[in-house]
């Protein structure tokens, strides 16, 4: 009888993996006769089931169960293995050059990776994902962005700021194919950005936003997105306190990210500092690498992108003497 029940919940508990159960729940699914032996044996079933790790207790909760969601070994050398290519990711351009971000040629980005920007705020967050998406517009990429869609009667139409970056930069892109349909989705999400993912396409979240209290949790937010990336990639915004060495989240960020990029002010004329604070695989050292550039064209252009080192007669501080150092003007960077 005990065997016979400890297959019976088995078998019941497959359909229901991940979620707890209470042995008074289990009785009343099972129509366990409250006047038989299984209604007491059952406590002992669960205990065999734990042994075979199918479910496990809740913390000290008398009674209460997690059912353990079941996973298979995944063979890594098969007959059949194949080794998958690098994904083929364009950086943003210098529109003066022509030429990929510098760093870019170094960067190894691999099917499920995740990029980081950490900006500023108005330090070109939005520039970056919208020329990434405009240099990737052939393989149709996924937008999601807190201010590309407006709530207009009910439907979301999108924002006029966002349309008129567009138009900029449709000189140099074709946004549409020959039916006239957008060559790109984009997605009102401003929430559960996991649920939205489109598997195996290039998603570009700017930017994702979470209440002051709740800023640690970006780490399971951007472990959801990458579990949902298949072999697709992830270019993910946040903001950034100016001066503040990591974006919101923190280390939590970092955990996650395979290529981190930080953006903050360069001297008093809107440019932009990049650093290069993170990539999982890069061909040469290009981690703590600084690069400076402009925005240009109603913020659709990037200019001006080069590298920058710390000033070596104010040791990048900006002021030399109690003056403002006349080697970078208080830039703290000089052209490498």
């Amino acid at each position: 009888m005990t065997d016979g029940l400890t297959d019976t919940v088995a078998e019941f508990l497959k359909d229901i993996q991940g979620h707890e159960v209470t042995l008074d729940y289990l009785r009343r699914e099972l129509r366990i006769d409250p006047n038989s032996s299984a209604f007491d044996g059952i406590r002992g079933v669960m205990k065999r089931l734990i042994e075979k790790k199918i479910v496990r207790r809740v913390g000290k909760k008398d009674g209460v169960y997690r059912v353990v969601v079941q996973v298979q070994p995944v063979r890594v050398f098969t007959p059949d293995r194949k080794r998958r290519p690098l994904f083929d990711l364009r950086f943003p351009r210098d529109f003066d050059t022509g030429m990929e971000m510098e760093f870019s040629d170094a960067i190894n980005m691999r099917e499920g990776d995740l990029i980081t920007l950490g900006g500023v705020k108005s330090m070109s967050k939005t520039t970056i994902c919208m020329l990434f998406c405009a240099e990737n517009i052939n393989v149709r990429p996924i937008l999601m962005g807190n201010e590309y869609t407006v709530l207009v009667d009910d439907r979301f139409e999108p924002a006029p700021r966002f349309l008129s970056r567009l138009d900029t930069l449709s000189e140099h892109v074709e946004w549409v194919d020959e039916n006239g349909l957008d060559k790109f989705t984009l997605l009102p999400v401003k929430e559960d950005y996991a649920e939205h993912i489109v598997r195996d396409r290039i998603n570009i979240i700017d930017w994702i936003n979470l209440s002051g209290d709740k800023n640690f949790d970006i780490g399971k937010v951007l472990e959801g997105i990458k579990a949902q990336l298949g072999r697709g990639v992830a270019i993910i915004a946040l903001q950034k306190g100016e001066g503040a060495l990591n974006p919101r989240g923190g280390q939590f960020v970092r955990d996650f990210s395979d290529v981190e990029l930080l953006l903050d002010p360069f001297g008093r004329m809107g440019d932009v500092l990049l650093t290069v604070r993170g990539a999982k695989e890069a061909t040469r050292p290009i981690v703590g690498k600084t690069y400076a550039y402009s925005i240009g064209h109603s913020g659709t252009q990037i200019l001006d992108f080069r590298e920058v080192k710390k000033c070596p007669m104010c040791n990048g501080n900006g002021y030399k003497q109690n003056r403002e150092c006349e080697n970078c003007c208080g830039k703290k960077y000089v052209n490498q």
